[in-house]
Order: structure tokens, then C-alpha cells, then sequence
């Protein structure tokens, strides 16, 4: 079984994949300061405690991290404990198979990349994936299969936080769809604010980017993926996809890409 590890800025993802499926997966919250023997730990703990791993052995592993503190911890749980399973780190010289036109491609997050080339794998391109992560993340991949832009906005969370402690009388509240867009209380209020006012904002940014991608938009298929995508698929009307394995998916391909 392969397992995949997608280290973001505030949730790390694992997914075990058996062939093709993802069978098992789990979500952390990103932490910085934590050890390769606490990683370790963790690790073996989720892999122990799920009834469809009894007897399984993990035979690959593939990590791509967007925190380069955790990707070395990672780098050296994977040397200490999994020494003998091959371990594919997306990082400068792994093949991803993904042109990146950028002025600096360097700057290109993993995670991006990653993604790119799971939607082009999966969906074909033109395509833009839209990330709900930290930030919302836009990237924009051509027809033929190049990674050739992106937008970033601030990401749900942060916002919400920001509005929080910015506002003398508002608070957090549960992210869900309030009754109506019109609100009767400030819990509602803002979470009409929050859902539509982000539906909205992929909808816009969505249109604009496929306006410049393909010289017809509707041959653009515009992916979600990310934590809080959930929130946003069912109010947008630019979405066509929701996949929510999409950076596994990618690690996936990877994976397989420098191990055949």
C-alpha cells in the first residue's frame, strides 16, 4: 500500500491508497515543532487503530510539505522508521511531468504542482483547480498540461479570524449555510457573509482566469479540492468538480512516476 502525506500550512492530510483508491485517510492539524519520533509516533497510531489495515504493510510512501521545517522532520521519520520502504519527496529533480511557466518556478508551492498534475491526469485540460486551504489558491494549467499561473486570495479561515479580532462585537461561528442570504441575527450574518462572499469571490476570479485561459471559457473544467471546499461547491456556479483527494491523487502519480 502507498501512503500519501500533503503537509499544508495548517492541516497535514494522509491518505493510503490500494492500487488506485484511496482506502484509508486521516487530518491533522500542522505542527511546526513536532519531532520525526512524534510524527512517528502519530503515524503508527492512526495506521494501528483503522480495522481495514490489519496485517497491510505500507511498501511507499510520498510526501509533498508547503512548511519546510516539517518536511525535514518528515524526511528524517521516513529515514528511522521506514528505512526500507521507498520514499518519493516532491522536491527540485522529482519528476512531476508538469511544465511550469513561471518567471521564478521556484516560487511554485509542491502542493500546487502536485495538484496540477492530478487534475490534468484526471479531468484534462485547460483546467484551474481551485485550493481551499490557508489561502485560496488558484492555479491555471494550459491544454497542454504547463502549469501557467495562479491567484492567491486569503484563505477562509483567516479571514474569519481576522473579522473576529477585528470586530469589538463578532466572534467565530460554525461554518455552514445560514437559512437564507438575507440573515435575522449576526451569526447568520456572517455566515451568509462568509459562504456567499467566497462563493462569489470564485465565481469571479474563475471567470476572469478562463477568459484568459482558453479562447472559449466553458472548455475550462474548473476543480475544488482543500479543506473547506465543502463550504463553497454547493453556492458556486463556476465549480464543476469537487475532489477532495486531489493533492493524494497527484502524490500518487508522482509516485509512481520515479518509482516505475
Amino acid at each position: 500500500m502507498l501512503l500519501t502525506i500533503d503537509v499544508g500550512n495548517t492541516h497535514t492530510v494522509l491518505g493510503l491508497f490500494e492500487g488506485e483508491d484511496v482506502i484509508e485517510h486521516w487530518r491533522l492539524a500542522t505542527d511546526a515543532r513536532r519531532t520525526a519520533d512524534e510524527i512517528a509516533v502519530v503515524l503508527q497510531g492512526l495506521l494501528a487503530q483503522s480495522p481495514l489495515l490489519k496485517g497491510a504493510d505500507i511498501d511507499g510512501i510520498a510526501i509533498c510539505s508547503t512548511v519546510p521545517s516539517v518536511l525535514n522532520e518528515m524526511r528524517e521519520m521516513c529515514r528511522r522508521y521506514y528505512g526500507d520502504v521507498t520514499a518519493v519527496i516532491v522536491e527540485p529533480g522529482i519528476r512531476t511531468g508538469v511544465p511550469v511557466r513561471m518567471d521564478n518556478p521556484k516560487e511554485v508551492g509542491s502542493d500546487r504542482i502536485v495538484n496540477a498534475l492530478a487534475a490534468i491526469d484526471q479531468y484534462g485540460g485547460p483546467c484551474i483547480i481551485v485550493d481551499f486551504g490557508t489561502a485560496t489558491s488558484f492555479d491555471a494549467v494550459s491544454a497542454k498540461g504547463e502549469y501557467v499561473g495562479a491567484v492567491t486570495a486569503p484563505g477562509i479561515e483567516i479571514s474569519v479570524d481576522a473579522l473576529a479580532a477585528a470586530g469589538a462585537q463578532l466572534h467565530k461561528v460554525e461554518l455552514v449555510r445560514p437559512r437564507s442570504v438575507i440573515a435575522k441575527n449576526t451569526v447568520e450574518a456572517l455566515q451568509a457573509g462568509i459562504i456567499y462572499g467566497f462563493a462569489g469571490q470564485v465565481d469571479g476570479i474563475v471567470e476572469r482566469m478562463a477568459a484568459e485561459l482558453a479562447d472559449d471559457p466553458d472548455d475550462v473544467t474548473v476543480v475544488a479540492t482543500g479543506g473547506h471546499a465543502g463550504l463553497v461547491v454547493g453556492e458556486s456556479r463556476s465549480i464543476d468538480v469537487h475532489e477532495p483527494w486531489l493533492t493524494l491523487i497527484g502524490l500518487r502519480l508522482i509516485y509512481t512516476r520515479n518509482t516505475a
